[in-house]
């Protein structure tokens, strides 16, 4: 095919250059057509339009040209740390390159030639040298004179392939569809998409890059905040079920609790009254750290719509955490008179059965399970309130699904103990309401957080054996199942091993991960709570669903793997009882700014401050998934709070004065919003 008969669906492969093994690399980066191509915006830009001499240089980020003068590669002390170094020179003088865990650097680099570096150049280890440079050939003619786009690389793949490819379709920029309305374009003063992507994969100068990103970041904060806005709308004209406040049912149920509610759990409740109260359905954000009390709150909001008639379902993203809200909310509520049952899929047929009848009939007042509640067999007679853990969005047509099974939508509380910045919530999840829990309840210890160096993980170990001789119990974390998923990770299945039949001897060890049956994982956490069991071993399963007072100890393995959010939640599986307890992060990471990073998780106990840091340094992609979710945010900074009140009142101005139905991009991506879920 010719490039003058080429379209935006034409397949990548058309391409010149494209054979199989870089379709595949193509393909692995979601590069599939010359629109993907087109839509594949660079990661950053190096600036090669204003090189220095190595004399000039000053501490911060440089650009220079010079010659390779020698390249050789070393083990540092820790076995799995390479380093690189490489001298530089130019007729000024001469400079130190360092690069770290990058041996394949040898093939690459050949001493005698020039090339173009750009990295930072900062005082380290007694010397000023450039740290991690990227690098370009000088003899290559794209590079010169030019602000150069980095892409995202796979081992197929590298950003000097990916911008040939570019130059051949860059010319076909005028044919992607805009899904920015013109109006809000001209009140913002943007450029057109065309420009805006030309300047992207090519731009004439640092302003016009900076004009094309805040255009492009801008599109995407709009996109998603006018979505949720008319989403918000959308459900507002559902009918949904009135459930009155009844003061007396609170005070019943207050009366059942050995503890007084924190002032921010009296807040969120008291906005969850309201919400369902309202005759259209409530769509809730409940937001609180571990052990702030969400799931009182909820149950709370479970009573109030049982006194008003109506049946209530609580979804647990597993089976293990939904037998321990079963057990515990079931226990309370049997006080008031209610009847609770429990439904998942491990369950015998003959109490499934049970389960749907009085669901059916209505003799079950609140059923706890899994997202099988919402399964095609299962049938409630007045289903009034879904109460969903750990699911930030549950879309519009699950919830259609379920008031197929009832007269009305049901009102919906969602619950994290995901922190998440107001900032970010507000663009990814603008259809919900946000209440926010910021506060523990009295009496909640402080855990003892510790980074700690690999060659002093016999100390820990010695630490831990103590723990367990006085009682407690522990928990060992590991990023993966076994060494088949990741090279070079610690795994569950070897650390159990090695501990079981090494230091631990001694100790009666378990082990817990996904790929287990479910009724083998229950074993493993009865057997852990009734305290057969001194330590488990597990992924980050135990994450969520796990409650067990007398552990001490959270030892996490690999801890540069997990997210800030994700190490608080697994160190909030500890400091649940009485006694002092323990996190151990285990680093094997070399890098400044990882070390950095889980050393914030010594200083402060606050999720929503360790949120804020790990949005700032990995984004909210890698933080949140939001890609999973279909919601892609490339481009924006959700902590630029100015864009982000740019966007909100541009797409309130919108709905107001344009009809939405004229523009099929933006309808196109409520009605994914309506049927965004993960319980897919």
């Amino acid at each position: 095919m010719s490039e003058r008969g080429w379209r935006l669906d034409t397949p990548i492969e058309a391409l010149t250059g494209v054979g199989p093994a870089v379709s595949k690399g193509l393909h692995k980066l979601g590069i599939a057509t010359v629109e993907d191509l087109l839509r594949f915006y660079p990661r950053r830009w190096e600036d090669y339009s204003a090189t220095q001499k190595i004399s000039a240089l000053r501490p911060g980020l440089v650009a220079l040209k010079a010659e390779l003068l020698t390249l050789r590669s070393r083990r540092a002390a820790r076995r799995h740390l390479v380093i690189t170094e490489a001298v530089l020179g130019d007729d000024t003088g001469t400079i130190k390159a360092i690069w770290f865990n990058q041996p394949y650097l040898q093939n690459q680099l050949k001493e005698g030639q020039k090339y173009f570096f750009s990295g930072k150049f900062e005082f380290k280890n007694n010397h000023l040298s450039i740290q991690n440079p990227s690098f370009e050939s000088a003899g290559d003619e794209i590079v010169q004179h030019q602000i150069l786009p980095i892409y995202k690389e796979n081992s197929q793949i590298n950003s000097r392939l990916i911008r040939k490819l570019v130059a051949q379709v860059l010319h076909h920029s005028g044919k992607l569809q805009d899904s920015l309305p013109e109006s809000v374009a001209a009140a913002q003063g943007f450029e057109s998409l065309d420009v805006a992507i030309r300047a992207m994969h090519h731009p004439d100068s640092i302003r016009d890059l900076e004009a094309a990103q805040d255009r492009l970041a801008f599109e995407e904060l709009f996109m998603l905040i006018v979505s949720g806005m008319a989403l918000r709308a959308d459900l507002a004209r559902e009918p949904a079920p009135s459930i009155p406040f009844e003061l007396s049912a609170v005070n019943d149920f207050l009366k059942l609790l050995p503890f007084s509610l924190t002032a921010a759990q009296k807040k969120a409740t008291w906005s969850v009254f309201r919400d369902i109260e309202k005759p259209h359905p409530m769509n809730r954000l409940l937001e609180g750290d571990v052990g702030s009390g969400k799931t009182m709150i909820a149950v709370m909001a479970a009573v109030m719509a049982v006194r008003a008639g109506y049946q209530v379902a609580i979804m647990v993203p597993t089976e293990i955490l939904a037998r321990q809200h079963h057990q515990s909310i079931g226990a309370l509520l049997a006080k008031l008179g209610i009847q609770t049952a429990l439904f998942v899929s491990s369950l015998k047929a003959a109490d499934k059965k049970a389960t749907l009848t009085g669901l059916d009939d209505g003799t079950i007042d609140l059923v706890i399970g899994t997202h099988s509640l919402i399964g095609d067999k299962v049938t409630y007679k007045q289903l009034g309130l879904v109460v969903i853990d750990e699911q930030h969005r549950f879309g519009v047509q699950q919830r259609r699904k379920l008031r197929e099974k009832a007269d009305k939508m049901p009102h919906l509380l969602s619950m994290t103990a995901t922190p998440i910045p107001r900032s970010l919530a507000l663009v990814i999840y603008g259809d919900l309401d946000v209440s926010i829990i910021n506060e523990l309840p009295p009496g909640r210890q402080t855990i003892e957080t510790r980074l700690v160096d690999p060659e002093h993980r016999a100390k820990v170990y010695g630490e831990i054996d103590a723990q367990i001789a006085s009682g407690r119990q522990v928990f060992v974390v590991c990023p993966v199942i076994d060494s088949g998923d990741q090279s070079g990770r610690k795994s569950v299945t070897i650390e159990y091993e090695k501990l079981r039949r090494g230091t631990f001897a001694h100790r009666s060890i378990g082990m817990l991960h996904g790929r287990m049956k479910a009724d083998e994982k229950e074993k493993v956490m009865a057997d852990f709570v009734a305290g057969k069991l001194d330590m488990i071993v597990a992924t980050s399963v135990i994450e969520v669903g796990v409650d067990v007072p007398n552990a001490t100890v959270m030892m996490i393995e690999g801890a540069e793997r997990f997210g800030l959010a994700a190490l608080h939640q697994l160190r909030g599986r500890v400091g649940r009882g009485e006694h002092q307890s323990y996190c151990y992060l285990i680093s094997e990471s070399e890098s400044d700014d990882v070390i950095n990073r889980l050393r914030s998780l010594e200083r402060t106990s606050d999720g929503f401050r360790l949120a804020q840091i790990d949005l700032e340094l990995r984004g909210p992609g890698e933080v949140y998934g939001v890609r999973q979710h279909g919601l892609d945010l490339g481009l924006a900074n959700i902590l630029d709070l100015v864009l982000i009140e740019r966007a909100k009142s541009a797409a309130k101005t919108f709905l107001e004065e344009e009809k939405m139905v004229k523009y099929p991009l933006i309808m196109a991506r409520v009605e994914q919003l309506k049927s965004v879920t993960s319980l897919d």
